[in-house]
């Protein structure tokens, strides 16, 4: 055990069972239930669209087996932080912690706040204070806009409170949300494909003929891979992981085998249900809604509203869970306030980590400026993970005597295999969003004089 896991009074006190929950909801947010139809009218063909859809599972699985050797060898909690500092030094590091403090988790949070605040008017009945209804007139727009943000921040504040009180009450939320989460998309597969009006031919069969090159393909896997995204959620609470060394590239590797499995049957679900044109028809709908509404009937909407709320509420809880325990490896190395190393007396969580996190999610909740960082945040987030799995290579070779109780399967292969995909990734957001992908670069540089500033107060 090392030195800072020693000092972490949360060691231990999270199963591999609990670990993969956290993973598996900061996986499952909302862009499986929206993705496909955008793919339907880029692609408009069955076939590329379960490929790529795959093809997104294994990208992530690359990810997994290089983290899961990196949290075995090192079982700290930071994720990217702890190793990128490793391999390439403090300023990296710091660097990706910098990012999932002002963009990664808080602006996607953030987003999930807002998200969580539409469709819970939309269960209660109450879709006429949606910005599109409310816009028209100035006081009631006003009005429905005080009450989205009032529902989104109480959504976060709610969860905050949750899990700064204790890591027992906050991984028994994490569980419930987990298991109803999957739960009932399991329910929307077997019952579709047991009772639902469907067509299996339609698996087959493309509406219409659609003319795309190799960077259509790339520009649609890049948004599959959004859908992916949070494979590496286990990463970030490596310490406090009971035996870490065996249960977190166990939680990592099968809890991203469990949601490809899931992805590619609700895929298989929205192609038997309805036909290319209509997946491909105002592709802004989603096509998880869509897909209900044929498969049950108009009587599904709520469920499928509140199966909506549950997944937001799920990828929300282990964002604020994960995201905090960033900043206090930050703190604890001295290249972030040091106030912030500190842990709540008698829960031991990062109290003060999760309370900060959550009063900049705030700002940009009230601010509505999280939609731009979420913008900015493609490239970025991208780099730093691309980081990341490379500290595998680097440490190889810098550190051949670690102690790595799990090897990624297929080195070099498979980190290589990785690396390549992220590079072609990058490639394609420099394409398609230059402008954001050049201002998120400059969000992450802004931290740079920040972090001369606290190593000169705090040297090491």
């Amino acid at each position: 055990m090392t030195d800072a896991a020693r000092s972490n009074p949360l060691v231990g006190r999270v199963t591999a069972f609990t670990a993969a929950c956290l993973l598996v909801s900061n996986m499952i947010g909302t862009g499986i239930f929206g993705t496909t139809g955008f793919m339907a009218l880029d692609l408009g063909s069955p076939s590329w669209i379960l490929i790529l859809w795959a093809a997104g599972a294994l990208y992530a699985l690359l990810g997994a087996f290089s983290y899961g050797e990196l949290g075995a060898a090192m079982p700290r909690s930071g994720g990217e932080y702890v190793y990128i500092k490793a391999a390439f030094g403090p300023l990296p590091g710091y660097l990706s912690g910098w990012t999932s403090l002002t963009i990664g988790f808080s602006a996607a949070i953030a987003s999930s706040a807002h998200l969580f605040a539409d469709h819970a008017l939309e269960l209660l009945g109450l879709a006429g204070l949606l910005p599109n209804d409310a816009a028209g007139s100035g006081s009631t727009a006003t009005a429905a806009g005080t009450i989205r943000i009032a529902l989104a921040l109480g959504m976060v504040w709610l969860l905050t409170l949750v899990h700064a009180s204790s890591l027992e009450r906050g991984g028994a939320v994490q569980r419930t949300l987990t298991v109803v989460k999957v739960g009932a998309l399991l329910a929307l597969v077997l019952g579709g494909l047991a009772v639902g009006t469907g067509d299996w031919a339609r698996l087959a069969q493309s509406d219409r003929l659609v003319e795309y090159s190799a960077d259509t393909l790339l520009v649609a896997f890049m948004f599959v891979t959004f859908s992916y995204t949070g494979w590496n959620g286990a990463s970030y609470i490596a310490g406090e992981i009971r035996d870490p060394q065996r249960n977190l590239p166990r939680a990592m590797i099968w809890g991203t085998l469990t949601v490809g499995a899931l992805y590619m049957l609700l895929n298989v679900v929205y192609l038997y249900a309805l036909p290319m044109s209509v997946l491909a028809a105002s592709p802004t709908d989603l096509v998880g809604h869509k897909t209900a509404m044929a498969l049950f009937g108009g009587a599904i909407g709520p469920w499928f509203t509140a199966l909506l709320i549950v997944s937001i509420l799920g990828a929300a809880s282990a964002m604020i869970w994960a995201g905090p325990r960033v900043y206090q490896a930050m703190a604890a190395d001295g290249v972030f306030p040091r106030w912030f190393a500190g842990s709540a007396e008698r829960s031991g969580v990062p109290a003060r980590s999760i309370l900060l996190q959550s009063v900049w999610v705030s700002v940009l909740v009230i601010s509505g400026t999280f939609e731009t960082l979420v913008l900015y945040a493609t490239f970025v987030l991208i780099v730093f993970t691309a980081l990341a799995v490379s500290s595998v290579l680097v440490l190889r070779r810098r550190q051949p005597e670690l102690h790595r109780p799990y090897r990624a399967w297929a080195y070099p292969w498979t980190p290589l295999a990785f690396l390549l995909v992220s590079g072609a990734i990058l490639w394609a957001a420099l394409q398609l969003r230059p402008t954001e992908s050049f201002l998120g670069v400059v969000t992450v540089l802004a931290g740079v004089p920040l972090y001369f500033w606290w190593r000169r107060r705090e040297p090491r």
